[in-house]
C-alpha cells in the first residue's frame, strides 16, 4: 500500500491546481491573468465554432468575488476579458463560492467564475472555474486556458498556436449588475431548512469573508438568536485570526455566551465547522458523521455511501462501521468527492477541512447548507452536538507543511520514499502516514495518525529529517 501521493495521482493542473488559480495577487495571479481568462472564457462559449453556436451567440457567465481588496481588481478585469471576448458578464459582487454555482446550474449561464484564495491570507487569491451545471469546470477547458496562457493553445484546425481575437461593434458584451442572482441564493438556503431554529442560540464566525452579511440574515430570518463575530471585512483581514482556520474565537464566544452551537466559515464560505455547546471543535469529518447518522435514521441515505478522503480520520471509520454505513476514499480535494458522488450516485461526502456536499442540494461544499443541516439535526432530534458526537473519536493527526526545493524530485527520492515505509513502520496497524502535494499551495503536506500525538509527531519528524538530511528542505511553514 503507498501513502503518498504524486502529481500525476492528484492531476494537478500546471495553474489552477484542485481549486483554481491561486496565489498572490499581483505576483503569482496578476490582473493581466484575470484580462486573458476572461477574453478567452468571452471567446470560447460566444465564438469558438467547435461549441457549435450560431455566429450571434453571446454567452453568459456570472462572476462572483469575496472580500479582498484585490478582488475588486480581478473583478473588474474579468469583466474587461469576458466583453472583449464577445459574452456577457454578471457580476454578483461580494458572495460565497457556492453561491456562483447555484446561479451558474439554475440561471442558464455558461459558466461561472469565483474570485476568492477561500482560507488565505488577504495578500493571495484565486480564480475558480464552474461550468454552467455549477460543477468544477472540466480538464479540457482548463487544459485549454492554461495552453493560452503558455501561447501554445490551437483550437481544431490549426496547427499553430493561436490568439483570440477581440470582438467589435455590437459583438461587445455588456456587464450587468446580477445582485438579484445572489438574493435567490439566499432564498435557497432558507428554504431547504425544514423547521424553526427560534430558541437556538447560534454563534457564527463570518472570517470577514463572503458570508459576512449573508449568514447572519439567513439565521436571523429562521429565527435564531445569532451572536456574530469577524463581520466587519476592511479587504485586508479576510481569515485574519478568525473562521474555520482560527476557531479559537468562536470557542470562546460559544463559552462566554453560553450558546447552543456555533458555525465557522472561510473566506469563501465554502467550508464550514462547527463548535459544540461546551466549546468543542467539531471538524468536518465529525460532521459528516453526524450527519450521515441523521441520514440513516431518516431513511435519507438508503445503501449509499460516504465519501471521504484520504485525509479522513481513523476514527471516522471505524464510527461509520459501527454504524454498518459504507465509504469511498478519493484524492483531498472537494472537486473529486464530488466526481465519485455524483458517479456512484452517493448522497453525502465531505472532508475535515470543512468542505461537505449534500448532493441533493448543492454541486460543491457550501458552509451555509452545512450549518443549516447540522441544525436539523439537533433539532430533529432534540439533542446537543456533544450528545451527537460522543460515539466517534477522533485519532490524534499531526499535520506540517513544508516548503522544499523541488516538490516532484522530493517525492520521488529514495530516501524519502524509504522514510515513509519506515514511519509506517513505527505506526504499525495502528496508524498512517501520508506525504503528499498541496493542491493549493507550493508545499507538501506531511501528516501521521497515530494512537498517540506523540507516536504521530514522531513519524512526521522523521519524514521531515529525511528531507533535510538530503538538503530537500527549505523550511517548515
Amino acid at each position: 500500500m503507498r501513502f503518498f501521493y504524486t502529481e500525476s495521482e492528484d492531476n494537478v493542473s500546471k495553474y489552477f491546481g484542485t481549486d483554481g488559480f491561486r496565489g498572490e495577487a499581483n505576483v503569482v495571479l496578476t490582473a493581466d491573468h484575470a484580462f486573458r481568462i476572461g477574453t478567452f472564457l468571452g471567446w470560447y462559449y460566444s465564438r469558438n465554432p467547435e461549441r457549435g453556436k450560431s455566429a450571434d451567440y453571446r454567452a453568459r457567465i456570472v462572476i462572483g468575488k469575496d472580500t479582498r481588496r484585490s478582488s475588486y481588481m480581478f473583478e473588474s478585469a474579468l469583466a474587461a476579458g469576458i466583453t472583449a471576448g464577445g459574452a456577457d458578464a454578471y457580476l454578483l459582487h461580494v458572495t460565497t463560492t457556492p453561491s456562483v454555482a447555484y446561479v451558474a446550474r439554475t440561471g442558464g449561464f455558461d459558466c461561472g467564475v469565483m474570485i476568492s484564495a477561500s482560507h488565505n491570507a488577504y495578500q493571495d487569491n484565486g480564480i475558480k472555474l464552474i461550468n454552467g451545471s455549477g460543477e468544477k469546470m472540466e480538464a479540457k477547458v482548463i487544459d485549454d486556458i492554461e495552453a493560452y496562457l503558455d501561447g501554445l493553445y490551437a483550437p481544431a484546425g490549426s496547427t499553430a498556436p493561436w490568439t483570440v481575437p477581440y470582438v467589435c461593434g455590437e459583438q461587445i458584451g455588456r456587464v450587468v449588475d446580477h445582485s438579484a442572482g445572489r438574493n435567490s441564493y439566499i432564498g435557497y438556503i432558507i428554504s431547504l431548512a425544514n423547521c424553526s431554529f427560534r430558541g437556538m442560540r447560534v454563534g457564527l464566525d463570518c472570517a470577514n469573508g463572503s458570508s459576512w452579511q449573508m449568514a447572519k440574515n439567513i439565521f436571523d430570518t429562521l429565527g435564531a438568536e445569532t451572536f456574530v463575530i469577524n463581520n466587519r471585512p476592511d479587504g485586508l483581514n479576510v481569515n485574519e485570526n478568525c473562521g474555520s482556520t482560527h476557531i479559537e474565537g468562536l470557542q470562546a464566544l460559544v463559552k462566554e455566551q453560553k450558546l447552543d452551537v456555533g458555525f465557522a466559515f472561510d473566506g469563501d464560505a465554502d467550508r464550514c465547522l462547527a463548535v459544540d455547546e461546551n466549546g468543542k471543535l467539531v471538524n468536518g469529518d465529525e460532521i459528516v458523521y453526524v450527519c450521515a447518522k441523521y441520514m440513516q435514521k431518516t431513511g435519507q441515505l438508503g445503501d449509499t455511501k460516504v465519501v471521504t478522503t484520504v485525509m479522513s480520520n481513523f476514527g471516522m471509520y471505524k464510527a461509520l462501521d459501527a454504524l454498518g454505513i459504507g465509504y469511498e476514499k478519493t484524492a483531498v480535494g472537494d472537486k473529486y468527492v464530488y466526481e465519485n458522488m455524483a458517479a456512484n450516485h452517493h448522497l453525502i461526502g465531505g472532508e475535515q477541512s470543512g468542505h461537505i456536499i449534500f448532493k441533493k442540494h448543492a454541486t460543491t461544499g457550501d458552509g451555509l447548507i452545512t450549518a443549516i443541516k447540522v441544525m436539523e439535526c439537533l433539532l430533529e432530534q432534540k439533542t446537543t452536538l456533544s450528545e451527537l458526537t460522543k460515539d466517534i473519536t477522533m485519532y490524534p493527526q499531526v499535520l506540517k507543511n513544508v516548503i522544499v526545493t523541488d516538490k516532484d524530485k522530493t517525492l520521488a527520492h529514495e530516501a524519502v520514499e524509504q522514510s515513509v515505509s519506515e514511519a509506517q513502520a513505527m505506526l504499525g496497524a495502528t496508524g498512517r502516514v501520508l506525504l503528499r502535494k498541496s493542491g493549493t499551495e507550493p508545499l507538501l503536506r506531511v501528516m501521521a495518525e497515530a494512537s498517540t500525538r506523540e507516536a504521530a509527531e514522531a513519524a512526521v519528524d522523521h519524514m521531515i529529517d529525511a528531507m533535510r538530511s538530503q538538503g530537500l528542505l527549505i523550511r517548515i511553514k
